[in-house]
Formats: structure tokens, C-alpha cells, sequence
């Protein structure tokens, strides 16, 4: 028995060194050289330092001087993240999206876009379409007292055009070049 039972231990130990020490350090090292940035969470910082969230997730903002993102279904904590799971056919749902819908209308613009008022599959999407930020415009516009046609600029500056997939634009880094303009 012993004689099966030490080549046992011994690959379970060696496999134990390399699945559980030397290829997660080798992973963690390349990515650390390679892709800095991304290795440490896409972190975004203020101009003093401090970290204000990551570029790929999405924030609560407080109040109608904001771009506001989608809605999370997890109240945007990163814990919970996942979509709400409810049916078209939920009342539930339904019941949502028109108060959020009532919520954001501005009268004279035509129809809340969807992406306004329905969550992403993991409830922490960063990113909107250009049109559902610009429809947001005229109530910002408004609270802020800027022009339309600064604001319009600042989503086209902030309108990301990946090589596959549909233009869209980061809610965070919008807010934040937001923040920045109006010091």
C-alpha cells in the first residue's frame, strides 16, 4: 500500500506547486508586464489620486447634472451583479420601466431610449449608446446651465468605436470630463 500510496502524494504535491503556485505567479506576472492596467482593475482616479470606480463598471450618480447609466438590477454593488431575471411577460418589469421611463422623460424628445431604462445581462455595464447619452443632453444642459452643443461634443469625444460591436460611450469617464469641464 505504501508503495502506491507515495506517488500519490508526490504528484499531488507537485501538481498542487504547479497549478497552484507557479502558474498563477507566471499568469499574474505577464499580465502585471503586458496589460498593467487592465491586471489592476482599469481603475479610474481623480486629479488628486483617489480611485473613483473602474472603467468597467458601471456608477450610481446622484442627481440630474449627471449622464445617468443603465439601471442595475443589483443597485450597481459588484456582490449581487446579475441581471434581474424577470420575464417580458413580468408585470414586475413592466411596472419599472415605465416609472423609469415617466422618470427621465423630457418633453419634446421623443421616447426614453431602452438602454435607459432596462438593465444589462450583469446589471454593471459602464457603457451606453451615443443616442441614449445624447438624449440625456437637454436635461444637463439644463441643470448645469451649459450649452447643448458643448455637452453634444463631449459625448462625441467620449463615443468609444470598438472594431467589432456598436459605438458606445462610458458613463463613468463621461462624468468624470463632465466634472472636469465645469471647474
Amino acid at each position: 500500500m505504501l508503495s502506491q500510496l507515495r506517488p500519490a502524494l508526490s504528484l499531488l504535491a507537485l501538481m498542487t506547486l504547479i497549478t497552484g503556485v507557479a502558474y498563477p505567479l507566471t499568469v499574474t506576472g505577464i499580465a502585471q508586464a503586458v496589460f498593467p492596467e487592465q491586471a489592476n482593475g482599469s481603475l479610474v482616479h481623480d486629479d488628486k489620486g483617489d480611485v473613483r470606480g473602474s472603467a468597467l463598471l458601471a456608477q450610481n450618480f446622484e442627481g440630474a447634472e449627471w449622464f445617468q447609466p443603465r439601471p442595475s438590477a443589483a443597485s450597481f454593488a459588484t456582490v449581487a451583479s446579475g441581471a434581474s431575471n424577470l420575464a417580458p411577460s413580468n408585470p414586475a418589469l413592466a411596472e419599472r420601466i415605465n416609472k423609469e421611463a415617466t422618470r427621465l422623460a423630457t418633453e419634446g424628445h421623443g421616447k426614453v431610449p431602452m438602454a435607459l431604462v432596462t438593465t444589462s445581462g450583469s446589471g454593471l455595464d459602464p457603457h451606453l449608446p451615443p443616442a441614449a447619452a445624447r438624449f440625456q443632453i437637454a436635461r444637463i444642459s439644463a441643470e448645469r446651465g451649459m450649452p447643448a452643443d458643448a455637452l453634444e461634443r463631449l459625448v462625441e469625444q467620449s463615443t468609444e468605436r470598438p472594431l467589432v460591436g456598436p459605438a458606445v460611450v462610458n458613463v463613468l469617464a463621461l462624468n468624470t470630463q463632465l466634472n472636469e469641464m465645469t471647474r
